[in-house]
């Protein structure tokens, strides 16, 4: 059996035979689809990307009405489909549930967070997730962002004009939390760095 290498061999310059392949990425330019699901309003903001920053498109939030759960988690699916389907997002960033003290509350948001996701098979946009946490860090520079701090800095970041709705602006968070991300991995992969 052949012996593994070690940090020993190491020999700077060599070139391995292993070469590892370069990372597939999206390209630059995309229209992002941020979502911030709730089980009576559920926010979406939408960003264009490029390599000169990002742009405000529009945002807002699918309202869900009356008692019957299944019938709101329905409005939420087609809300957000008609979203799509009117601004054609190339891919979708949502919040991630997280565990609250009340189980009951989770477990509606989460299936608000599914009919979200459901609605966006269609148009075949890659979705990726993110946590209430890392989006906030993203945005603002701290975790523990409160809501108010949120809004002021989407509205200075994507040079909103007038108020945003909390959901609204949480849901831009996500999608600017998103670009973000897009920019270091394509910054990343143009100097040869393999994550």
């Amino acid at each position: 059996m052949p012996r593994a290498s070690s940090w020993r061999q190491y020999r700077p310059g060599a070139v391995s035979a292993q070469k590892a392949a370069p990372p597939v990425l999206a390209p630059i330019k995309a229209r992002i689809l941020g979502l911030d699901p709730g089980s009576r309003a559920t926010g979406f903001g939408i960003i264009d990307v490029d390599q000169a920053g990002s742009v405000y498109v529009a945002s807002g939030a699918v309202r869900a009405e009356g008692k019957d759960f299944a019938a709101r988690l329905h409005q939420i699916y087609a809300g957000v489909a008609s979203v799509i389907a009117t601004y054609q997002p190339t891919e979708v960033a949502i919040e991630r549930v997280f565990v609250s003290a009340n189980p009951d509350s989770a477990l509606k948001l989460g299936q608000a967070r599914g009919a979200a996701i459901c609605a966006t098979f269609a148009s075949h946009a890659p979705v990726f997730e993110y946590s209430a946490r890392e989006v906030k860090q993203g945005v603002v520079g701290s975790g523990a962002a409160l809501k108010p701090q949120v809004q002021k800095m989407i509205r200075i970041l994507l040079k909103v004009d007038g108020t945003l709705g909390a959901d609204a602006a949480d849901a831009l968070a996500v999608a600017l939390c998103h670009a973000q991300g897009r920019t270091t991995r394509h910054a990343l992969a143009r100097a040869g760095v393999v994550l």
